[in-house]
């Protein structure tokens, strides 16, 4: 039986080679199909599941010492497996406004998050700016990586743009130190030792999410994380950018409202609504009992109120009252110049030479 067999399928290879191919094709697609079917799906963390990308944690810190922060990190191991480099950023064919807006962003970044960091140190925080643009995980524009979260309740992905640091001045010299370095990375330099990291902090606080994270370098005072599993690979890093960026000074103006909001949400006099109406364009939202949670009031931005304020023609107070020349002296202070005139009315040349036995006026 087996002999006939054997016998029956070499004549068929001989007479019929391309139905056989095409049966034994089919057989394996089957088997394939059966294997898929038993196939559980991809764990979190590797590329193409359904679930899709991890999305970006909040940085929440651990309140610690400083002493004991640093300890744990160090304690972190450092992987030690490969640490492929990522590959050169374009900003492609863009105009000349969305270059300006991808610089400046990219700068502020490098600048507010290691402005007093070595050269390498600022060019890891460039490169792990420009890794989140071609990540899923994260927006397609370096704008929108740069400011994801400032205005959210969950909190900021960069420190920067949600504690204030937006309303301090910037020091010309090392803002063009940081201007270099993101002029740089816009312009396909490498910063080879992160590799494809899309996460970092400082070495004296710990975040929650760090323990989750590949620790894959350290430079200066930031440690740098990938995502762990496929999603910190190369493969994954294949996000198209935008090839646009939106407005610089909306998204400053949003996040310094937020801050500000933050600010008067912290007090502890409980007139929240008062301080919250102080803020230019804010207004406060009484919330329903359902909603509240641990807080009394919520806000909202106006912005047209706001711009309306900013635009407004503020006139002085005196020119606002037609204030008379007396008041006007008072308010503005100081000594009378040589040349300025007596204020108020001057007495009659009679009723001054009888009260002094002068004919000269003198002021009131």
């Amino acid at each position: 039986m087996t002999q006939t067999i054997a016998l029956n399928a070499a004549q068929m290879w001989r007479e019929r080679p391309q139905e056989l191919i095409l049966a034994g094709a089919m057989v394996l697609a089957g088997f394939a199909a059966i294997a898929g079917s038993a196939y559980s799906a991809p764990t979190f963390g590797e590329v193409g599941t359904a679930a899709g990308p991890p999305a970006p944690p909040p940085l929440l810190v651990r309140q610690l010492p400083v002493d004991q922060a640093l300890a744990i990190n160090q304690g972190i191991a450092l992987d030690t497996g490969p640490n492929p480099a990522a590959k050169p950023f374009s900003l492609g064919k863009v105009d000349a406004a969305t270059r300006t807006r991808a610089l400046e962003c990219l700068t502020s970044a490098v600048y507010y998050e290691a402005g007093q960091e070595s050269t390498d140190g600022q060019r890891g925080v460039a490169q792990v700016v420009l890794n989140r643009v071609r990540h899923p995980a994260f927006p397609a524009s370096v704008c929108g990586v740069v400011y994801e979260g400032s205005t959210r309740p969950t909190g900021c992905q960069f420190t920067f743009t949600c504690d204030g640091s937006l309303m301090l001045g910037q020091m010309g010299e090392s803002w063009r130190r940081a201007r270099s370095v993101a002029e740089a990375a816009l312009a396909g330099f490498v910063y080879k030792p992160v590799g494809t990291a899309t996460h970092y902090h400082a070495n004296y606080v710990v975040p929650y999410w760090a323990p989750t994270l590949t620790k894959n370098a350290v430079v200066g005072a930031h440690i740098f994380y990938r995502w762990a599993g496929n999603w910190g690979r190369p493969a994954s890093f294949t996000q198209a950018y935008a090839l646009r960026e939106p407005s610089v000074d909306a998204l400053r103006s949003a996040a310094i409202l937020a801050e500000q909001r933050d600010v008067a949400t912290r007090g502890q006099s409980g007139d929240v609504a008062k301080a919250i109406a102080e803020i230019p364009g804010a207004e406060a939202l009484p919330l329903k009992p359902s909603m509240r949670g641990d807080k009394g009031v919520s806000m909202r931005f106006n912005m047209t109120a706001r711009k309306a304020t900013e635009e407004v023609e503020h006139k002085p107070y005196v020119e606002k009252v037609q204030a008379s020349d007396n008041l006007r002296w008072t308010l503005g202070g100081g000594m009378a110049a040589s040349d300025d005139k007596p204020l108020g009315k001057t007495a009659p040349p009679a009723q001054v030479a009888s009260a002094t036995g002068t004919a000269t006026g003198s002021p009131e």
